[in-house]
């Protein structure tokens, strides 16, 4: 069941961040084409640096989301912990996904701030299902004298495990 939980989580927040990354994007259109076409400027700034800039916020949103997305899927196919980098990634998603909550049950209502903790709780749900199984593929703890395996007792000490 464990495998097929972690495949399942996995697989399905990839899906989730790809589809947030297309709405993002489209997003980020319509509002660049938006500012562009209304000539809308703050603080005498450029409107087309504006529009520019909101266009490349989009395709960097998006291909961030599309990258975490990708080291998902890649967990999902071959069953394994994701690496140092890919952990790093994710870990910074479901941080941004718990800021962007924070902000979106003030600014835009609780059913954004719903779906955002949804794929937050996916990220997080991903990150601890593969981190007991360990990054080697085998379970978290190894087997003595490994190089996973907690430190031999010192004298009447044992160190536990969960």
């Amino acid at each position: 069941m464990g495998v097929v939980l972690r495949r399942l989580v996995a697989g399905l927040a990839a899906v989730v961040l790809v589809a947030e990354a297309a709405v993002l994007v489209l997003v980020h259109v319509v509002l660049g084409k938006t500012t562009s076409n209304q000539s809308m400027s703050i603080a005498g700034m450029d409107p087309n640096v504006m529009s520019m800039a909101t266009y490349a916020m989009g395709a960097g949103i998006g291909a961030f989301l599309l990258l975490c997305a990708v080291l998902l899927a890649v967990a999902a196919v071959r069953d394994r912990a994701p690496g140092t980098f890919a952990r790093v990634v994710l870990v910074t998603a479901a941080v941004t996904h718990g800021v962007l909550g924070a902000l979106a049950v003030g600014l835009v209502g609780w059913g954004a701030f719903a779906v955002t903790m949804v794929i937050l709780c996916l990220l997080v749900l991903t990150l601890m299902l593969y981190a007991a199984q360990g990054a080697a593929g085998k379970p978290a703890g190894g087997a003595s004298g490994g190089p996973g395996a907690p430190p031999a007792g010192f004298g009447e000490l044992k160190p536990t495990n969960p």
